[in-house]
């Protein structure tokens, strides 16, 4: 049910804002890179790495809009992965509650200083964060990720890790950095069946997206009409991934995706090092 109010509630403003600004309309690009990346995104690929570097090489924003862009375009859509995971996917509640808190807390610490960063601070970030995520992807297709175990609970003490990590990667998320490969290698380190990860990292997605997407809609750091693309086409594509495909051969894809993150990573280290932003075309 709160999922469901806060979906409703982000709607309203995200298209009362558009409609204030003048920008009510998609783009036939965004609209597919939406479908594409939140597809993947729910068989559990991830989609700010895969969403950057797309952004980055085709140029369609400066590099200070993408982490705005991203999460506010994003939020429907994982709304729609936590209303499902968390219906279909046995976890502690306990765990389940406390770890989405600590997750939507860092969000909304993070946040306010994510869109006052210098452009070239957000450069750096990506950059760094591009490379850790294209880290994770290799290491799930070595077998080198923690494998996880069978526990749907944690004892005290990991119970008490996990919760100051997660508020760690929601904080992290606000500035453009995935959270789902961070949560998934977290909680299979300490046991966690890495099913029962998935209500966890879209029920903290879903909740922490749109808490700090409100303050990016509301800046100048945005593109909604791409924003607005990215939502229509991911929200059909994660119903169609969860209900019709539910699991894919993903082994050649992730080193698909492992090269481009790389790539873009190293292209926007470069890009900060030399001091300057990369406009739109």
């Amino acid at each position: 049910m709160v999922l469901v109010v806060t979906a409703i509630a982000y709607a309203i403003v995200l298209l009362r804002t558009a409609s204030r600004r003048g920008a009510l309309g998609l783009k036939g690009e965004g609209v597919a890179l939406g479908a594409v990346t939140n597809f993947f995104d729910t068989l559990g690929i991830g989609s700010f790495a895969p969403t950057t570097a797309w952004l980055k090489l085709r140029k369609l924003v400066p590099d200070s809009f993408i982490p705005g862009v991203m999460i506010s375009g994003y939020a429907l859509p994982t709304l729609a992965q936590g209303l499902i995971y968390i219906t279909l996917v046995e976890v502690d509640p306990v765990l389940l509650v406390a770890a989405i808190a600590a997750a939507v807390a860092g969000a909304l610490v993070g946040a306010p200083v994510a869109v006052r960063l210098p452009v070239r601070t957000i450069q750096l970030t990506i950059g760094i964060a591009l490379l850790l995520a294209g880290g994770f992807f290799a290491a799930a297709g070595l077998g080198l990720m923690p494998a996880g175990g069978e526990a749907r609970s944690l004892a005290p003490l990991p119970f008490a890790i996990v919760l100051v990590g997660s508020f760690i990667i929601g904080a992290l998320m606000t500035v453009g950095i995935g959270f789902y490969a961070p949560m998934l290698a977290m909680f299979s380190l300490f046991g966690l069946n890495p099913v029962a990860v998935f209500p966890i990292m879209a029920g903290a997605g879903a909740l922490m997206m749109p808490a700090s997407a409100l303050r990016f809609i509301k800046s100048d750091r945005i593109d909604l009409k791409l924003v607005l693309s990215l939502a229509l086409g991911g929200i059909p594509a994660v119903l169609v991934a969860a209900y019709i495909v539910k699991s894919l051969p993903l082994a050649t894809l992730r080193w698909v995706v492992v090269a481009v993150v790389l790539y873009t990573g190293v292209v926007m280290l470069r890009a900060a090092a030399r001091g300057r932003t990369v406009q739109p075309a």
